[in-house]
This record gives C-alpha cells, sequence and structure tokens, in this order.
C-alpha cells in the first residue's frame, strides 16, 4: 500500500508478535515490523555490504598522534586559524545535530535492518564529536575550545549555516508525514554529501602544506565514515523511489532540488567566508567548482540527472581531496559510495 504524502506517519511498535515473517512484505515506512534482527534474511541486499563495512571502519580518536599539530596550531597564519576554528566549530555542531536526530527517522524506518546502519551511524556521529574535542582538547586551552565550540553562536553567518538543516529536521519533528520525512532524509543527504566537504578539503588542504597532520588524519577517518553515511541515505532515497512513488511528485522532486541547489549555494558562500583567497593551495574558484561539482554527482546519483551544465566531472586541480581522504590507502570509490577495497583501521601511522 502507498503511502499518501500528507498522511500521518505512525511509528513503529516495539513489541510486534504478529508481524509478518516474509521478508517480501518489508518495507522502508509504513510496513508492519517484528523488529528481529535477522541477518540472513534481507529485503535489501546492499545493507549486507554497508554493515560490514560500517563495523570494519571502527576506530579510536586518542589513537592518533596530535602532537605535531600542537606544534603547528600556534605557527599557522592568521586566516589558516580562524577558518580551522570555525571549520571545526561547523563540524562538531553538525555531528552533534546527527546524533540527536537520528533516531527521529528510525522511529518510523519498519525495515529492521536499515535501523541497524542507522543506529550504527548514529554510534559513529559520537565518535566523531569525540574526535573533534580531543583535537580541541589536545591543541588548545580550554577557554579557547569553548569559544571555538560556540562560535556557532556569535557567528550569524555559521549560524545561518547550521539553521538551514536544523530548520528541516525540526519541521519533522512538528509535522511527521511522508512528504517531510522525504525532505529530512535529503537535508540528510546534503549534509552528508555537501556540507561536509569544504571542511573537509581544508583541513587535507593544510596537510599538503606540511600542517596539522594528525588533524587530517582525524579527518580521514571521519570522512570515511560519512561516505557510508551518504551511501545509506542514498540508498533509503533510492528505495523510497521505488516503494512510495506518490512521495516522489514533480513538485517534490523540485522541492529536493531546491533544497540541494540551496545547500551547494551555502556552501560555497562559506567556503568562500572561511578560506576565500586568503590560504595557500585554495582559492575561491577551486572551491566554487568542487562544491558545484558535487552538487552534480549527488543529483545525478539519485538518477536526476546535473545540477549545472557545468563542473560535471572532478576539478583537475582538486583531484588531491580524493587522495587525501584515503584514511588507509585503500582503494575506495567515494563520490559513487561502492567501496571496491576495504580494511578495518589499525596502525593509525600518519601516511601523508
Amino acid at each position: 500500500m502507498s503511502i499518501d504524502p500528507a498522511a500521518g506517519l505512525a511509528p513503529k511498535p516495539l513489541f510486534n508478535p504478529d508481524g509478518p515473517t516474509d521478508v517480501a512484505a518489508r518495507r522502508m515506512i509504513g510496513g508492519d515490523t517484528t523488529n528481529l534482527n535477522d541477518f540472513n534474511n534481507l529485503k535489501y541486499p546492499w545493507v549486507s555490504s554497508w554493515y560490514r563495512q560500517a563495523m570494519n571502519n571502527f576506530w579510536i580518536p586518542e589513537e592518533i598522534n596530535l602532537m605535531q599539530d600542537v606544534k603547528d596550531y600556534p605557527n599557522l597564519s592568521p586566516d589558516e586559524r580562524a577558518a580551522y576554528d570555525k571549520i571545526l566549530s561547523f563540524l562538531v555542531f553538525l555531528d552533534s545535530l546527527q546524533t540527536a536526530n537520528l533516531p527521529n527517522i528510525s522511529e518510523y524506518v519498519t525495515a529492521n535492518e536499515v535501523n541497524l546502519c542507522l543506529h550504527i551511524q548514529a554510534f559513529q556521529e559520537c565518535v566523531h564529536s569525540q574526535s573533534y574535542s580531543y583535537m580541541l582538547d589536545t591543541i588548545c586551552s580550554p577557554e579557547q575550545r569553548n569559544s571555538i565550540l560556540y562560535q556557532w553562536k556569535t557567528d550569524e553567518r555559521l549560524l545561518a549555516r547550521n539553521t538551514f538543516i536544523g530548520e528541516r529536521y525540526n519541521e519533522f519533528q512538528q509535522k511527521k508525514d511522508g512528504a517531510t520525512l522525504l525532505k529530512v532524509l535529503m537535508a540528510n543527504y546534503i549534509l552528508e554529501g555537501v556540507y561536509f566537504y569544504s571542511g573537509f578539503m581544508f583541513f587535507y588542504n593544510l596537510a599538503r602544506m606540511g600542517k596539522m597532520p594528525g588533524s587530517a588524519q582525524e579527518i580521514r577517518y571521519i570522512n570515511r565514515d560519512e561516505n557510508t553515511h551518504l551511501w545509506l541515505f542514498r540508498s533509503i532515497i533510492l528505495e523510497l523511489q521505488k516503494e512510495e512513488p506518490r512521495l516522489f511528485t514533480d513538485e517534490a522532486v523540485a522541492e529536493l532540488r531546491a533544497m540541494l541547489e540551496e545547500g551547494v549555494r551555502q556552501e560555497i558562500a562559506w567556503g568562500h567566508y572561511v578560506i576565500g583567497d586568503h590560504i595557500r593551495g585554495l582559492t575561491k574558484q577551486m572551491v566554487t567548482d568542487y562544491i558545484r561539482y558535487l552538487g552534480n554527482l549527488r543529483w545525478s546519483s539519485l538518477g536526476y540527472g546535473y545540477l549545472f551544465d557545468d563542473n560535471q566531472r572532478e576539478p583537475a586541480d582538486m583531484a588531491w581531496v580524493s587522495q587525501y581522504s584515503n584514511a588507509n590507502m585503500v582503494k575506495t570509490d567515494f563520490f559513487e559510495a561502492k567501496s571496491t577495497a576495504y580494511a578495518k583501521s589499525t596502525a593509525l601511522v600518519d601516511d601523508l
């Protein structure tokens, strides 16, 4: 039975012994789940690969050596240090927001194997927040740490960045219907697939300039996790396209496109604000081309073609981003979210 986009969604029951056991009856939303975690009977085959990769990605932030970063941080240029602080503040807030919001989505997902993935993601977001705190606790004073953590309260542009996604999450708190769920899924997709990337590339750029290698290694491991999160939400949306076509009206798809376009616009504006033309190795044009490329990639990965006529290929002058994002020097197709090889995080030796 297809879901009316405007109809309220019912949260899944916790104890439901009368739910069907037939895998074919399982649905992403609106199903009648028993909540039994059965790893041998999956409706969505991609979950098995996702789960194993996510589990193999386990890592501990404190195992990464930040001693060189302690020496480098005071010697960053004023522009580099300001960007480091603002981008870290942005990232830690978004990961915190993800940790709080994922259970809200999970409450309405009736495919038990997908809920397992969402729970693992929530745990990983906690690890990411811990990682950012570890970075700040190591490289700066407690007073500096608190100032950086709460910059979103004092920097109007940073607050605006957080507001765009935060309001989509709050909307789902108020209006829990199919159409609003689709928008909150898209907000997650934008956050994981566009919002994080100018932040990540800034840390990788510092590393390729010989600065803050430990921070870059922390970001590598976070980036690897975020890639699986992007894969998860892309897969959920693609499954809903098949199961709930009524949600994907022309008007709804246009709204999703507008959300992604706005996410790209905000990411570019943010990159110009915190990076600009004042950071060695990066320029406004490089930021613009790369983020537009990401927007094209995200929209086309959902089967809708490109957002923009230009920037349909990875900019040649940004090819180093994908190289630096590889935590274990393992070949991974980050943008299409298909692992060609993966390995458990072991020795966390800086491999710049």
